[in-house]
């Protein structure tokens, strides 16, 4: 079986056969309609969500599957103190194939470790969501034509953003791409992301930088991964685009979003030809129906998932990784230059 945990676990050239796979249901939606007859997606949704849930299972019942899961953890074992470990363990016997979601970095990964069917990750805390991530090089491949030689604003929550951390991950990969990160000090983009990166800069506003871009990423402050509210309420309205700003970018970008939008893009801005979030939230169906059939189908064994070293006495330092709560998992660490990273949140330490 295949996971898709990180979108690095699939290849650049598998990811482009997903999006023309994408394209191809979108043509032609009849041929796909029974793809899934008898197969049973679980959905596993820890935290709240309406786009990634429901296209999830939009996407499974027009391929004629069925679905079971929660999407409230209080209205499961969990609120009995089930495990992360045994939940996932007696779902994934019901199910096919599985879609999780989880506040916690590297949960998605320690799911997987336990598993007896396939994993998606639908976000797993401020860390990553790879099929956002495919949502918006669909979105790009149809509304840009391609994924090489774009110069792409991304602006808002990029420390917590876990969409922008797959995406700039995933477009790093095409050639001639560059970027540009517009947020404050406090929210800029993590390491672990720049040091993938060839050509990257900051910038302080949208105003100085929106006449470049090819693409504008916008992103919300996401109250919920802030421990300090009056932290919080400094960095909510610090970027807002509305059309004076607009009025600055060229005919030919395009705004995308992954919503939920709060006031970061002025309800005005809807009916410029130029905002594609809602379309954006379209392909996202798509690209999951084709996500599903991948997988499903996959013939390969299950990878590898750890590939480090255990270090039993050494600690994540990400107060939210998944290592802080499920006492059973391996501290599985990858060492280099005398940083180990953790395996499950990326997260760095000294050794």
């Amino acid at each position: 079986m295949k996971h898709l945990i990180d979108l690095n676990d699939f290849t650049p050239e598998e990811w482009d056969g997903i999006i023309h796979l994408a394209g191809e249901i979108m043509d032609n939606p009849h041929i796909y309609q029974s793809s899934c007859r008898g197969k049973i997606m679980g959905t596993l949704f820890y935290e709240p969500s309406t786009r990634t849930q429901m296209s999830f299972q939009s996407a499974m019942l027009r391929l004629g599957g069925g679905i079971i899961g929660f999407d409230n953890p209080t209205a499961s074992s969990i609120v009995k103190g089930e495990s992360l470990k045994d939940t996932v363990k007696t779902v994934s016997g019901y199910s096919d194939i599985m879609v999780m979601r989880h506040p916690v970095a590297g949960s998605v990964k320690a799911a997987a470790l336990t598993s007896d069917c396939p994993i998606i990750n639908a976000g797993d805390g401020g860390h990553l969501h790879p099929t956002q991530t495919l949502t918006d090089m669909l979105t790009l491949q149809k509304e840009k034509g391609n994924l090489t030689g774009l110069k792409i604003g991304v602006c808002g929550d990029l420390k917590y953003g876990r969409t922008v951390h797959s995406l700039v991950k995933a477009l790093s990969c095409y050639e001639g791409n560059s970027f540009v990160f517009i947020s404050t000090n406090e929210l800029q983009m993590p390491s672990y992301i720049t040091a993938l990166l060839k050509d990257w800069s900051k910038a302080d506003s949208i105003e100085e930088v929106i006449g470049e871009l090819d693409v504008l990423y916008m992103t919300r402050i996401q109250r919920e991964r802030f421990r300090d509210q009056d932290e919080y309420e400094k960095q909510v309205s610090r970027y807002i685009l509305d059309m004076p700003k607009l009025d600055k970018a060229k005919k030919e970008l395009i705004i995308m979003h992954p919503l939920p939008r709060l006031n970061e893009i002025d309800i005005e801005v809807d009916a410029d030809p130029r905002a594609l979030y809602f379309r954006q939230a379209n392909y996202g169906m798509y690209v999951r129906m084709a996500l599903i059939l991948i997988i499903l189908n996959y013939d390969m064994n299950t990878p590898i998932l750890l590939k480090g070293k255990a270090y039993d006495a050494v600690k994540c330092e990400n107060l939210k990784c998944i290592l802080q709560s499920e006492k059973h998992l391996l501290h599985s660490f990858i060492e280099k230059d005398g940083i180990l990273t953790c395996e499950y949140c990326e997260g760095r330490r000294n050794l």
